[in-house]
This record gives C-alpha cells, structure tokens and sequence, in this order.
C-alpha cells in the first residue's frame, strides 16, 4: 500500500478501559491511516487526564498501561506507530506556555467542546484552569510532532479549529512554523451506550468494554434499551432509536440479513431476545480476539512499558528539534 508524508497523531485519556465507542470513534480510523501514513504517533495524554482527575492521580496513572493494552491488542502497531506518554514530554508543556499568549479567556470559554464537557462535569467559574486551557494544550500536543491529520470525534472539532487559529496566529506573528492541522472524522456515528444515551461513556456506566468477557457482554446486551412499545413478539415495532439495531448496523457483517429483520421487527413477529442474543454473538465474535491478544500482552507488563519508554524517546528528539525551531523564531533562542 502507497504511504503518504502526513504526520498523523492520536491519543487517548488514561482514565479507563477503552470501549466499543472507542473503536468506532477513533481506534478504526487509527488502524486506518497507520497503513497510509509512514509518521505516526500515539500519545497516552496523563496531562489532560489530571485537568479534572488533579486528586486522584493513581487512577490516571494505573489506566496508562490499560489504553496502551487495549489499542496494541486492536492492531495498532509499535513498529508503525510511535508511542509515548504526554507528561514525559516536558517541551509539551514550554509549547503550551508560548501559545496562551495567543489566546484569549473569552476564546476559550466559547469553544463548545470545553462548554459541552464543563457543562457535564458540573463545572461553573470553579473550574480547574487547566481544565478550560485542554484545547490550548492539544494543540501543543499535535504541534510539538509537526502532525497535520489527527483522527477525530465531531465533538473535537472545535478544538481542532482552535488550534488552527493557534497556527495561523503565531505563523504570522513569528514567521511560518506550523501547517494546518486536517482533522479526520469517523465515517460511523458516534456510538450510542448500551441505555439509549447519545454517547457511550466510561463515567455514565453504558459501555462494552473491548476487554469484555463473553458473559459481561451477554448482561449488558439483554440490558439494552429497545423499543419500550414493543411488548409481545407479534407487536409491531420501532428500528429507529432501538440501540440492539443501531449496534447490529455498525458491528454485524451480515447487513442483508439485519435490514430483513428490521422489516420483521417493523411489521411484528420478531422478538428484543432473538435480537439480543444475535447480537451478543455478533459482539463476542468481534471482541474476542481483541479479549484474547489483550490477555496476552498483559502478562508481560514491563515489554508494554519499554514500548511506552522507547516512543517515549524518539518523540523527545522530534521535540526538541521543535523547540529549537519555535526559541528561534519567537527570538528567545539565546545561547
């Protein structure tokens, strides 16, 4: 397959197992461009993670080697991806520093993202500065590598287009430094949780992790919300808006056969359980082997570790070239 000269990064928060949502989401898309794109990284981001997480600093911690299980066992592949922890990157940090200069605390408090998640987190005029500055952060996280195409959710494109304005502010000030950042949006939706919420979501309890066991995934599918109306198996009932559908058009390879049933569950004679337990095999088959490699993997922790140390320190080199780079330009390259 032909590569090609994009920088692509993607990370993920260490705050828990990654799920179901997180495969379609991102994981997809990463398997994707690490075959099309010789630059790739992958960043562990334990900073962001401590914006709203400052006093429970072990759960962020523990969770690193978690999502560094979960996207090897998914294929994401340390000989084609550079993988590295966000906190042991401290030229992130200087780059974050020289770009709040650039933005301004009106700025930052319209970005819809942060509004959303602030809004989620119960956050007021309470909240952790940290926290309201994460899109100031990420754009140093993408910035730092030089990366120009980062895989997204629609719900981070704002922050994409905040640090874009970060690009094109300090190119002019201090002459051209970065490209414009291309983000990458998932084809599928965003993946509804197993109780009918717009999102799946570790902190909402509505998720199929990727590590789940057979059993775990069989509670949480029987679980699922469906069509409230639809009472007996000859009651006519509603695809639209019933989760075990959405998941059977997103995860069944069988599509011809899913569009028959929602034509038989429409017209009435087709049973939630009959679904559900096609879906459960559906989910198993797909999470299975991901299950299985992960199992693996985790029992030789320190091998995932010195994957983590070793990216770790070929990203500081790119960094430190970017440093040097950025001093230069903002004329504070003294010695």
């Amino acid at each position: 397959m032909k590569t090609i000269d994009s920088i692509v990064l993607t990370g993920d928060r260490p705050t828990g197992r990654l799920h179901l949502g997180h495969f379609v989401g991102s994981i997809k898309n990463r398997l994707k461009l690490q075959e099309e794109n010789k630059t790739n990284y992958y960043m562990i981001a334990d900073v962001q993670a401590l914006t709203d997480n400052a006093e429970n600093p072990e759960k962020v911690r523990s969770n690193v080697l978690e999502v560094a299980l979960d996207n090897i066992a998914c294929g994401l592949d340390p000989a084609k991806t550079t993988f590295f922890i966000q906190s042991q990157i401290p030229e992130i940090a200087e780059l974050t520093i020289f770009f709040l200069n650039l933005v301004t605390l009106a700025r930052l408090k319209r970005n819809p993202t942060v509004k959303n998640e602030m809004k989620q987190k119960g956050y007021d005029e309470d909240v952790p500065a940290g926290f309201l500055c994460y899109p100031v952060s990420q754009a140093a996280d993408i910035l730092f590598a030089k990366a120009n195409t980062i895989p997204v959710g629609e719900d981070q494109l704002p922050v994409i287009e905040q640090a874009n304005e970060i690009v094109e502010k300090f190119n002019r000030i201090y002459g051209e430094t970065f490209k414009k950042i291309n983000p990458v949006v998932s084809e599928s939706s965003r993946l509804v949780g197993i109780d009918g919420n717009a999102k799946m979501s570790k902190s909402l309890g509505n998720a199929i992790y990727l590590s789940d066991s057979r059993e775990e995934i069989e509670k949480k599918v029987r679980d699922m919300y469906t069509d409230p109306n639809h009472i007996r198996v000859e009651d006519p009932g509603t695809v639209e808006g019933n989760v075990v559908f959405d998941y059977l058009t997103i995860f069944d390879p069988m599509q011809d056969e899913v569009e028959e049933l929602k034509n038989k569950y429409r017209a009435g004679g087709l049973g939630d359980m009959a679904l559900k337990q096609r879906l459960t095999d559906v989910l198993d088959v797909f999470i299975s082997p991901i299950r299985e490699r992960r199992e693996y993997l985790a029992k030789d922790p320190k091998q995932i570790m010195q994957i983590l140390e070793d990216g770790t320190k070929k990203a500081r080199i790119v960094a430190a070239e970017t440093l040097r780079e950025v001093k230069r330009n903002m004329k504070i390259e003294y010695f």
